[in-house]
């Protein structure tokens, strides 16, 4: 690619650039030092949720190679790494005795961290609940917010010596609306008598969690993230316009908004928004579900078009496939767009009580083709650049951006997806575990020397 003046210099010398991963996504060690199962080992055990039928299996073993791991973080030249702690393996009771034996891997991740100059980033929730608190309702019990602090807590305790950058929630839109409205997530719940309670727990546990944090951990950095597609109206009618409003209301607002102080989102008509907030308004209190981040996390993947449809109930909307507007697209059929992603990030730069926002995910699966052992991701490499130079746009607008984190470290268990999908910037051998850097973690590792 040729040289057109995008260097990571220009983002500046503060800006954090790092790589993620997920505890349930890379540890393995499905029962080792002590873990119980969380809601996806009991999801992916059943037949036909995954893809392909795939198993969990160990994953990419980081419980065995997290020192490998971050020391191709270190040599691509992060400066930062995002992980997540399994709350089943640190309290296999989901609340109560805390594991020692867990205390002391994760003080051995963050200590190899240290060493290595990278950053650690600690995801407090990233979609591992332990199975034996779904057993007691999980994020529809109103029991959820006493079970989140006591593990926010024991965190805070454990690792905040060390640690000062936390992120509350990964993608809570993700985990309550496939996980417990449409079921094809973990733990696979239906209906809106299992979404309305969790979203609204969850909007608790996000700023107590936050609150958690402040108090325990001095000089804290705190964040929270959200999965997030700008939405486009199909057509300049007014009822395609009205259908943007609602989904974007619902993928982009749902969990941003009442953390700002501004409650659920309002749209005129939108009667779906009315009955959330109608179920919740026995014990719904403003003032408990706002807290004051330090940053917001932006995940974003994808743009989303749609037109009206009064086939859908409530959202009377559907997205208009990528396909059907031929236009590029990842493997998995989602649409690359990085003019939209810049679009995204201004949409959330808008509100006046974001103080900063940090890319926490962004990133493409891409058929990857090995040769004399290359792998040549020239798409992946392409993606990346289109959408880092459109970063760099916003940053020289005055935008508060402060960081980027690539999805992800190494190709790796994609949810429902299984293994089908790549997104690493490494690819590993399922048998042997080997990492092999694909052309595009090389392509990272000039970009970061810049």
């Amino acid at each position: 690619m040729k040289d057109d003046g995008l260097f990571a210099h220009k983002f500046g010398k503060d800006f954090v650039w790092g790589v993620a991963i997920a505890a349930q996504q890379n540890e393995g060690g499905r029962h080792a030092l002590g873990r119980s199962d969380s809601i996806w080992d009991t999801f992916a055990d059943k037949k036909g949720k995954i893809k392909n039928s795939q198993t969990i299996g160990e994953t990419c073993d980081y419980l065995h190679r997290y020192k490998e791991d971050h020391s191709i973080v270190q040599n691509i030249g992060f400066n930062a790494f995002r992980f997540s702690i399994s709350w089943s393996r640190l309290i296999p009771e989901g609340i109560g005795v805390v594991n020692k034996k867990a205390i002391e891997y994760y003080d051995k991740i963050i200590d190899d961290c240290l060493k290595k100059g990278l950053t650690p980033y600690l995801t407090l929730y990233h979609w591992d609940l332990p199975e034996i608190l779904e057993k007691e309702g999980g994020w529809t019990s109103h029991r959820m917010l006493i079970w989140f602090s006591y593990y926010v807590k024991t965190c805070a305790e454990a690792f905040g010596d060390r640690v000062k950058h936390w992120i509350i929630l990964n993608e809570p839109m993700g985990y309550t609306s496939l996980g417990y409205f449409l079921g094809k997530h973990a733990p696979g719940k239906r209906g809106f008598s299992n979404f309305f309670p969790a979203v609204h727990h969850t909007l608790l546990c996000q700023a107590e969690g936050g609150r958690i944090i402040r108090d325990l951990v001095p000089n804290a950095v705190i964040g929270t993230t959200f999965s997030c597609s700008k939405i486009v109206p199909y057509t300049d009618s007014i009822e395609d316009i009205n259908a943007a409003k609602r989904v974007d209301a619902l993928m982009n607002r749902l969990f941003l908004e009442p953390v700002l102080g501004l409650g659920y989102p309002k749209v005129p008509g939108f009667k779906l928004l009315e009955k959330l907030e109608l179920h919740n308004l026995g014990w719904r209190h403003k003032e408990k579900m706002q807290f004051d981040f330090d940053f917001i996390g932006v995940q974003n993947y994808f743009p989303l078009t749609v037109k009206y449809n009064a086939f859908i109930p409530y959202l009377f909307a559907s997205e208009v496939k990528p396909l059907v507007r031929k236009v590029p697209i990842t493997s998995l059929g989602w649409e690359v767009n990085s003019q939209m992603f810049g679009a995204i990030i201004e949409q959330f730069a808008q509100y006046k009580n974001i103080k900063n926002i940090i890319v926490t995910e962004n990133g493409a699966s891409f058929k990857d083709t090995m040769k004399n052992g290359v792998i040549d991701d020239k798409k992946r490499i392409a993606y990346y650049h289109t959408h880092l130079k459109e970063l760099l746009k916003l940053k020289n607008k005055g935008l508060p951006i402060n960081g980027y984190f690539s999805w992800t470290l190494t190709d790796n268990f994609e949810w429902s997806f299984g293994y089908t999908p790549t997104f690493g910037l490494v690819h590993v051998n399922r048998v042997t575990q080997e990492r092999t850097l694909k052309q595009s973690a090389h392509w990272f590792r000039q970009f970061l020397k810049s």
